[in-house]
């Protein structure tokens, strides 16, 4: 069965190698690219390559790439030369993902968009309006992530507004929909622009990062959802062993597939598959 892991389950840094081998061990397919998510570090081809090679050994593929908005490489930042910086960041993503294979990075939103700043508007759109022609030229689309609030929503709609699906969808990422009321209803919503997908669970109350079926998510209406939308890939865990209280990482791997699995036939059910 076809299912994927977050690379970052247990650390963003470091050789990624052990993190591959046991996400395969486990059972996993797939790997969502979570390394490296929130820091300025740039993949050099030669890791790009490794990475490359340690998947093959392993028979695993990408599913998407979680991109960076980093401290100092900072795509909204106000600082013009941080936010060119930031756009080449991105860029380093895009090559990246194409180079294993995939069509979707994901993106947080600049600080200020949901506030409605003007001036954080404005250098988001000459951003991205610098990434559209690089991410055509490497089939690689933009997925913006989802905060807890209605705010994101109303800042990715906005969005989409803006762009057209061939270049920017929706990241829904379940434990922050699961912080405020409406995150099902928003995520209907947009269901036609749904690209990628973060799953993960918590008690409504942080972002915990935990295996699925271990907090107060609605699946079932969760997984409806997904089934009817334009995401035409398959479950994707986002989750962390850090709040779990399990020690071994083959132990969380474990569970975590038993739950990807269970998702993946609610999925499969949903599309009528």
């Amino acid at each position: 069965m076809i299912v994927s892991m977050t690379s970052d389950y247990a650390t963003d840094h470091g050789c990624p190698e052990p993190a591959l081998r046991r996400i395969a061990d486990a059972g996993f397919t797939h790997v969502h690219w979570c390394h490296h998510w929130a820091s300025d570090f740039v993949y050099a081809p030669a890791e790009v390559s490794q990475i490359a090679r340690w998947m093959s050994q392993y028979g695993l593929q990408l599913t998407d790439l979680h991109a960076s908005m980093g401290p100092e490489k900072n795509w909204g930042s106000p600082r013009e030369y941080e936010r060119l910086a930031g756009v080449e960041l991105v860029r380093n993503r895009i090559e990246m993902t194409a180079r294993l294979g995939s069509d979707v990075i994901i993106m947080h939103m600049p600080g200020g968009c949901q506030e409605g700043d003007d001036g954080a508007w404005e250098r988001f759109r000459r951003s991205m309006d610098a990434l559209e022609p690089y991410s055509a030229v490497h089939g690689v689309r933009i997925a913006i992530e989802n905060g807890g609030s209605d705010a994101s929503f109303d800042a990715i709609e906005r969005v989409l507004g803006m762009y057209g699906p061939e270049f920017a969808g929706l990241c829904y990422d379940s434990g922050h929909g699961n912080l405020f009321p409406r995150g099902l209803d928003r995520l209907a919503k947009l269901a036609d622009r749904l690209i990628s997908v973060h799953l993960h669970d918590n008690q409504g109350t942080g972002d915990d990062h935990n295996i699925p079926f271990s907090g107060t998510i609605d699946w079932d209406r969760l997984m409806s959802i997904i089934g009817s939308s334009a995401y035409g890939k398959w479950v994707s865990q986002e989750v962390s062993i850090r709040n779990t209280g399990i020690a071994e990482e083959p132990e969380f791997l474990a569970r975590a597939y038993a739950a990807a699995v269970r998702l993946q036939k609610s999925l499969e059910a949903a599309r009528g598959e």
